[in-house]
């Protein structure tokens, strides 16, 4: 009687299976919007804590990068190997509850049928039908891996096309005022302007695939000292410095690309649901102190840079544009375990629900200082 209820029970159990199984690879890999899968979190998760395993026995940062670029990767070929096998474990079900097979025979004939194998057969009608189902639905799932890798790869090279350009122009790790610096000593400070059209399309861009591709948000840089996050956050910064400090004509094309970016980090960290205030008050802290501030102001000042006669004011101006990103930015660097860049990674931050930061140092880090994150 116990066998008889779990045979009937087996039936739609694994046809639940299958199901959950499919709408994961398609919302994974075919549904071109953001959308969150349990599945595929839950094996991003595990895996997270796997490799963290490992990263914690490493004491530089160069060690934990060549861990954690194989992270991303990993994961993602394991992925369809795990659907698969949740497949199998459906069909079987579903080819036990026939009642013609023992369980070990089901296994059999569902691994068979699964990869086309053919050393497992039925003579049913109902039972071939199965195979014929699964071993399509086995050639679909490894077929839209081999069809979404070239998608990833392509989304990534635009991603880091940019991000290594950044490196001529801001440095390495990228800086605002190194930025700034650059331009101003090639006399090109009204050309900024180009550079916030490039990277408003760079920010669409990032809010675009790293939600409807979201594994590429952990594909780490070919240079173990270039990341997107910091490199956004340096453009960020860039713009919001050039809107608060410097003596220039407003460029309303520079304020949408402020926007552009805090925007797709906002979307990123809704994704990977951390926490942020999305109405923040231009009077909120920020994880840049004051001093931070004075000083880069100061460093533009000495080397000819036209800025703004108040500095309190600049400050505030500054402030209030940074606001918008500032806990998105540092969130997602501790995310992607980021490597050291000013004003982003260099600085640690716990998030709370009440819209707040709390920073654990003031401390302003050289740029020639080793961080072990």
């Amino acid at each position: 009687m116990l066998e008889s209820i779990a045979r009937a029970l087996s039936l739609p159990t694994g046809f639940l299976i299958v199901i959950l199984t499919l709408s994961s690879a398609i919302r994974t890999f075919v549904l071109p919007r953001s959308a969150r899968d349990p599945i595929t979190r839950y094996i991003f998760r595990v895996s997270r804590k796997m490799f963290g395993m490992f990263t914690r026995r490493s004491v530089t940062y160069e060690q934990r990068d060549r861990i954690m670029a194989l992270y991303a990767p990993v994961t993602l070929v394991t992925l369809p190997a795990i659907w698969l096998a949740l497949v199998a474990i459906g069909y079987t079900l579903m080819y036990w509850s026939s009642g013609v097979l023992r369980l070990g025979d089901a296994f059999r004939l569902s691994g068979s049928s699964l990869l086309t194998l053919g050393f497992e057969k039925s003579d049913l009608t109902g039972l071939i039908l199965l195979e014929f189902s699964e071993a399509t639905i086995g050639l679909v799932l490894v077929s839209l891996l081999i069809a979404y890798l070239p998608t990833m790869y392509n989304a990534f090279s635009q991603r880091e096309a940019a991000v290594a350009m950044l490196e001529v122009r801001a440095g390495s790790p990228p800086f605002c005022v190194e930025m700034l610096l650059r331009y101003h000593r090639l006399h090109q400070l009204e050309d900024l302007h180009g550079v916030w059209v490039e990277w408003e399309r760079w920010f669409v861009l990032l809010d675009e695939t790293h939600t409807s591709l979201a594994p590429l948000t952990f594909f780490r840089s070919p240079q173990p000292e270039r990341c997107w996050v910091t490199a956004a956050g340096a453009v960020l910064d860039a713009a919001a410095m050039t809107a608060a400090v410097l003596d220039v004509p407003k460029d309303a094309q520079r304020d949408l690309c402020i926007r552009a970016g805090y925007i797709a980090l906002r979307r990123i960290c809704d994704f990977f649901q951390l926490p942020y205030n999305p109405t923040p008050g231009p009077d909120d802290p920020i994880s840049i102190s004051r001093e931070e501030f004075d000083e880069a102001f100061r460093d533009l000042a000495s080397q000819g840079v036209p800025v703004v006669a108040d500095r309190e004011q600049a400050w505030r101006d500054f402030s209030g544009w940074r606001v918008n990103y500032d806990v998105p930015l540092l969130a997602l660097a501790s995310l992607v375990m980021a490597p050291y860049a000013p004003w982003s990674s260099d600085r640690s931050l716990t998030i709370t629900h009440s819209k707040a930061w709390v920073r654990r140092t003031n401390r302003t880090t050289s740029v020639e200082e080793k961080v072990q994150l």
